[in-house]
């Protein structure tokens, strides 16, 4: 992200910035909220009357700079289930193809003037990398998280670190790129190759495999950008991974594609259960991944949870989950390390927004730390199951004994 200019007092006014690649539109999306103005670059259609006296009207496409007070926001493919104030996150539309590149819709009224356009008129902005566009606040808009997400954007990679491709015997496979706040599928591919061998027609078995290889190769070109990823992974239930590995590199042996053959050095192959996106936590979290990847952001993220998940077994009083126990742990300077989504950020209620931040920041404050979950990264899938909360405690906490404890001191008050 570029920040382009500011004009901000006591969490009031407005910051221009400009989106280099897809993980900008995701900081995008949690910068933005319901109410908050927006101004951007737009083309719209106008119709004016003709100069001619046969009084027929003309229409002319216009690109303007228009403002915008927010009401709905929807992110590429993925409907916002949250934007309206929910505490929804975001939930991904089966029946939509994966978008080629992140795009963020902003919508609502027209709210400063415009010669071509009426205040009050519905338009959409379209956010994406290599737009620029001012987000406008109210007083007390702008807080520390709004902050830190900027800092992290103008500090953040250039986009993602692993590519990844998910495959089975089926003839399924995913494509995924995998950055340090979104994990996004750039193409689902299903070729019908198990009917197939059923029916034991060899030479169309043949074909329909070279169909389906075909399709994961020209995807890799298509998504992939292998000068910049750190790894390329290939990833299946058996041995669809080997052969999915073998014929993509022979094919860049015959092609020459000297971006794939100069990527082989990055390629691991990986066992795992399904061929589903939600797979992609045991890829990041084997050993030979984590390794590769040690400090980055959604492999801490991952650990994290992997300490957790083992407390809750061997020792269930040094963890705990869910709005109310982990709010009675942070009132007691128990939290080690608490995990939270960003989709708990993201309501536009101010006084749930306001609580999640004091939370946060009362555990920092007992010297705890804060790791801010994005709902659109693979590690989120296990955090999202816990309510979007959950905390590992530096000292265990009984809490049913607490919370019978503060119900006896309320019944004794009335």
């Amino acid at each position: 992200m570029k920040k382009k200019g500011y004009k901000i007092s006591k969490g009031e006014g407005s910051m221009t910035l400009e989106a280099q690649n897809d993980e900008d539109i995701w900081h995008a999306y949690n910068l933005i909220n319901i109410g908050d103005e927006v101004r951007s670059s737009a083309v719209r259609k106008i119709v004016s009357e003709s100069n001619s006296t046969s009084g027929n009207k003309e229409s002319r496409r216009v690109h303007l700079n228009l403002t915008i007070e927010v009401k709905k926001i929807a992110y590429s493919g993925v409907d916002l289930d949250g934007a309206d104030g929910s505490e929804g996150g975001a939930s991904i539309n089966p029946n939509k193809p994966p978008p080629d590149t992140a795009i963020l819709h902003v919508s609502g009224p027209i709210s400063q003037p415009n010669e071509h356009v009426k205040m009050g008129a519905f338009h959409t902005l379209d956010i994406e990398a290599g737009r620029t566009f001012t987000i406008i606040k109210g007083p007390q808009g702008w807080d520390s998280l709004h902050f830190q997400r900027i800092q992290e954007s103008l500090d953040g990679a250039t986009g993602a670190d692993v590519g990844a491709v998910l495959c089975d015997e089926s003839g399924k496979a995913t494509i995924c790129l995998i950055g340090s706040h979104t994990t996004t599928v750039r193409q689902r591919i299903e070729v019908n190759v198990a009917q197939k061998k059923k029916t034991g027609q060899g030479s169309g078995t043949d074909k329909a495999m070279d169909k389906y290889h075909r399709q994961i190769y020209d995807g890799m070109i298509k998504y992939f950008p292998f000068t910049d990823l750190k790894l390329i992974v290939f990833a299946s239930p058996g041995g669809a991974k080997d052969l999915a590995y073998e014929w993509v590199f022979a094919e860049a042996v015959r092609t020459g594609n000297k971006a794939i053959m100069s990527s082989k050095s990055k390629v691991k192959r990986l066992p795992i259960s399904s061929a589903h996106v939600k797979s992609l936590t045991e890829v990041l979290s084997s050993p030979q991944i984590a390794n590769q990847l040690q400090g980055t952001k959604y492999t801490k993220e991952i650990q994290a949870l992997e300490k957790f998940d083992k407390l809750l077994i061997s020792d269930e009083q040094k963890a705990c989950y869910g709005e109310s126990h982990v709010d009675r742990a942070a009132d007691f300077g128990a939290i080690g390390t608490l995990m939270i989504s960003d989709s708990l950020f993201r309501n536009s209620d101010p006084v749930k927004r306001k609580k999640f931040m004091e939370l946060s920041k009362q555990v920092e404050q007992f010297g705890g730390s804060v790791m801010v979950f994005s709902s659109m990264n693979a590690s989120s899938t296990r955090l999202s199951e816990l309510t979007g909360v959950a905390a590992i405690l530096t000292f265990p906490l009984d809490m049913d004994a607490i919370g019978a404890e503060g119900q006896g001191v309320e019944n004794a008050g009335k």
